[in-house]
């Protein structure tokens, strides 16, 4: 039996940082009505000329050192991402041809802040079907880009940034994707999209939230997204080790962490010096935790998330 196991982690924060003090100055807010609201304090923002896949390249180099494997062991490059560089081609391929990959698949995963779920899920299967030996997945994205920074409201949640994971395919190992739950409903559609598109506007639009809908929508779907994998697996919440939500904000974490009855101090928490970074929270969050030791060799991750579409769904990990 082949299972993909996570053998590296990286990610990547640009340098430049706007924090809740920055934007009273230009916002109707304060640094205390977002850390109360969010628990955001600052956000990572990316420079001018640099983009999604600069971000995405660094991320992954990361997980490849981490990994201590070569760029051309990887037969499969997924790029989970709202905020591609370009409408076409794939940001997959600008990270291959940065990394020196040679040619193998390489495509980008669009399910909003659930891509990387999405996508991991995907590379497992690839990895299971003998299509791969090791695959590269990563969440990126640069959604300052995107939102108005004239709307209090959206603005203050978001941030850039990219994580990345190297999955590899072992034979019988009891480490690994354990399982995988993945969802969608359209009819959610229109409380969380963007103003614009290719068919529509001709432009990438700015973010639109009903922020009150997306909240419960997010603590119910993806508190179930979790109960289905226990289900399916014979594994209960106390046998969760860490859970690594998508980091949307502090209040639905702690939200879906009631509902499912599950420790706050087992909950890894980025979103303070992040924000939503989307697509890449999940990632990121992960190779932080790696780095500061929360994470160890063993430990059974949950990995709920929620984006717009609605999508939804849950990766149950084995370290």
């Amino acid at each position: 039996m082949l299972r993909s196991v996570i053998s590296g982690m990286g990610h990547y924060l640009p340098q430049k940082i706007v924090t809740n003090k920055d934007l009273e100055k230009t916002l109707d807010t304060t640094d205390e009505w977002i850390r109360e609201r969010t628990g955001i304090e600052q956000r990572h923002i990316a420079t001018e000329g640099e983009l999604t896949s600069h971000l995405a390249t660094k991320a992954a180099a990361a997980a490849l050192k981490d990994a201590k494997m070569d760029a051309a062991q990887i037969g499969l490059v997924i790029v989970a991402t709202t905020t591609p560089d370009e409408t076409f081609p794939a940001t997959a391929v600008r990270v291959q041809a940065a990394l020196s990959i040679p040619a193998v698949m390489a495509f980008d995963m669009q399910a909003a802040c659930s891509g990387f779920i999405y996508a991991l899920a995907l590379a497992d299967s690839y990895l299971k079907a003998g299509m791969a030996k090791h695959a590269l997945v990563i969440g990126a994205e640069t959604y300052s880009r995107i939102v108005d920074w004239n709307d209090r409201g959206t603005c203050i949640l978001f941030g850039d940034g990219a994580g990345a994971v190297v999955l590899s395919a072992e034979e019988n190992s009891k480490r690994g994707i354990l399982h995988s739950t993945l969802s969608a409903d359209g009819n959610f559609a229109e409380i969380l999209k963007t103003s614009g598109g290719v068919g529509t506007t001709q432009t990438a639009g700015t973010v639109m939230m009903q922020g009150r809908e997306v909240f419960r929508h997010a603590v119910a779907k993806m508190s179930e997204a979790v109960q289905q994998s226990l289900d399916a697996t014979g594994y209960k919440v106390s046998d969760i080790d860490w859970m690594i939500p998508h980091q949307s904000n502090a209040r639905i974490r702690t939200s879906v962490a009631d509902r499912l009855g599950f420790p706050h101090d087992k909950v890894v928490m980025t979103t303070a010096q992040q924000a939503n970074t989307s697509a890449a929270t999940i990632p990121l969050a992960m190779s932080v935790a790696k780095i500061d030791g929360r994470l160890q060799s063993g430990n059974l991750l949950a990995l709920p998330a929620l984006g717009a579409g609605l999508t939804w769904g849950n990766c149950l990990v084995r370290l």
